[in-house]
């Protein structure tokens, strides 16, 4: 079997990698039948000299490889049938832009193991970069804040080195009493929580949050039943009874939009939800949110002033919410927001390490031990040019029925 690295060809640019190469030395040590060679890339994170001074070939044709690994989609012209192939398709959800890649990869009998559907028996996701999403995402929380009421101008998480520079950049700022609230504790959620507690921010009790004056920055990390409540005015104890039945809530969040400073929305929100944050609440007269930091970035999604992602080269931009538009973050009626959508990138080094460390511990293994656990199985979209039956909700998609933005 002979594996392959992928260049990144999507533009803008991903510096970003499935192995590093010590999880490439660490891969033949444990199963040496592997052939592995990198393709030659002069926009990876680590360079080539950084693969073959470990004894990783490094080439510019690695197309005799059976299985590619990359992260983010690949331009049609490059997919070589009849191989397998891991990376971000970002065809799951239906997305429009990526119709033709789906239907080139069934035209040219390609086996599509898209990173987001590598899950475990119970659907929960064994791989991703949602920590550094979460990671980054605090950060220019932060970063914008400090712009947009010159209070410091920190540097962008892409000129810097790694998790540690951006938590010791911050400690050196000093903010106001102000109050962020947090959503989200999967990966997404406690990477923002990292950065939180590097700071030595005080975490306190959404009770305590609504109702107290602090005269420090504090935070809190709230779950779906503090910000969601039943139509019908009865209480609910359970997290379950929300995630099977989300039709029966509606949004509470705006008891914390009235006293937060800053939002950092690291949840995940399901299709049937409610939305969290609504355009009347943003326009409310007690409306306190200042920053919107909206780690999870789904345009047209729960968070109404997210009507656009931004980019890393410009990551803030202003909401107004009285008129429902975009306006210069200066605008002394907006509301700051950022919504970059690839905010992993700006992490490459310590995004590809975690994300190496992963797939090294629940996807490999896999291939060596008949995928005893179904790993590769469940992965696997399509197969023979046809979508397996796992994925078959994709046929009208993949036929120009039905897409989403």
């Amino acid at each position: 079997m002979q594996f392959g690295i992928i260049k990144e060809r999507k533009n803008p640019p991903d510096r970003r990698v499935v192995f590093t190469p010590e999880e490439l030395v660490r891969l033949k040590k444990e199963h040496p039948q592997v052939v592995i060679k990198v393709e030659s890339s002069d926009i990876r994170v680590f360079n080539d000299d950084a693969y073959s001074n470990l004894g990783i070939q490094v080439s510019v044709d690695i197309s005799d490889c059976d299985v590619f690994f990359g992260v983010k989609e690949i331009p049609v012209d490059y997919l070589i049938p009849n191989k397998k192939y891991f990376f971000f398709s970002h065809t799951i959800k239906k997305q429009v832009h990526n119709q033709k890649l789906l239907r080139a990869i069934l035209d040219k009998n390609i086996e599509l193991y898209d990173h987001e559907t590598i899950v475990d028996a119970n659907n929960k996701r064994l791989i991703g970069f949602g920590r550094y999403a979460g990671i980054v995402g605090a950060y220019n929380g932060f970063r914008g804040f400090g712009i947009k009421y010159d209070l410091f101008n920190i540097p962008k998480a892409e000129t810097l080195q790694n998790k540690e520079d951006l938590i010791a950049r911050l400690k050196r700022q000093t903010l106001p009493n102000i109050k962020i609230v947090l959503t989200g504790h999967g990966k997404v959620g406690m990477g923002a929580k990292e950065i939180l507690d590097g700071m030595k921010l005080k975490q306190v009790s959404p009770e305590d949050f609504l109702t107290k004056i602090y005269s420090q920055p504090v935070y809190t990390q709230i779950d779906v039943l503090d910000y969601n409540k039943r139509i019908d005015g009865t209480n609910s104890d359970s997290n379950n009874d929300f995630y099977k039945n989300p039709q029966n809530y509606t949004s509470d969040f705006e008891r914390f939009s009235k006293v937060a400073d800053i939002f950092m929305a690291g949840h995940f929100h399901g299709n049937d939800a409610p939305d969290i944050l609504t355009h009347d609440m943003l326009k409310a007269p007690d409306c306190k949110l200042k920053v919107v930091a909206d780690i999870s970035c789904d345009v047209g999604g729960p968070i109404a002033c997210t009507i656009k992602a931004s980019t890393i080269a410009d990551p803030f931009f202003g909401y107004l919410p009285s008129e429902n538009k975009e306006v210069p973050f200066t605008h002394p009626g907006s509301i700051m927001v950022m919504s970059v959508d690839n905010l992993p990138c700006e992490l490459p080094k310590d995004a590809s390490e975690g994300f190496g460390e992963m797939f090294m511990e629940h996807v490999i293994p896999a291939f060596f031990n008949n995928d005893k656990d179904g790993i590769l199985a469940r992965a696997k979209m399509t197969e023979n040019g046809k979508l397996t039956p796992r994925f078959a909700y994709l046929q009208d998609y993949v036929d120009g029925n039905t897409v989403h933005g």
